[in-house]
């Protein structure tokens, strides 16, 4: 599988399972999906909560899945798609990126695994797409290897 069907096929679950979200408060759904390092796909999505700062992020949700396998050291890339909720679908044409807490929490998945983690941010369509490394999104990271880990 080339990259960017391989991108594609992330994106394409992070739309479906950005499907799942339960947004009922920002009205705005996201979608992450993690590709593992044999080639298998994690999702998650937003969780809100009427306590909003108890919310769960698309990115950490998925994180926390791979964490429940064992897998958390295994994850290569990520995939994020998000929109406005209107109609029942998820509507807008620029692509979403990982919060600064999420970015945080890639980061402890990434230096687990000792790799620069691929992030594919895309539009809602999926029309439009951005990718970068992760130590471009978050630049001079802290984490386990700052504790001598």
């Amino acid at each position: 599988m080339t990259d960017i069907e391989t991108r594609n096929r992330l994106i394409a679950a992070a739309r479906e399972a950005a499907g799942n979200a339960h947004a009922p408060y920002s009205n705005f759904a996201v979608g992450a999906a993690l590709l593992l390092t044999d080639g298998s796909v994690v999702t998650g999505t937003n969780f809100e909560n009427a306590s909003y700062g108890l919310s769960l992020c698309a990115e950490t949700v998925a994180l926390a899945t791979a964490n429940v396998g064992g897998r958390l050291g295994d994850v290569a890339a990520v995939a994020i798609v998000g929109g406005a909720i209107m109609g029942g679908r998820m509507h807008g044409d620029a692509p979403i990126y990982p919060c600064g807490r999420c970015r945080q929490v890639l980061n402890e998945a990434a230096q687990i695994g000792r790799r620069d983690l691929t992030v594919h941010c895309a539009s809602a369509d999926g029309g439009e797409v951005r990718t970068h490394q992760l130590s471009e999104l978050l630049p001079h990271a802290f984490g386990p290897a700052d504790l001598g880990l």
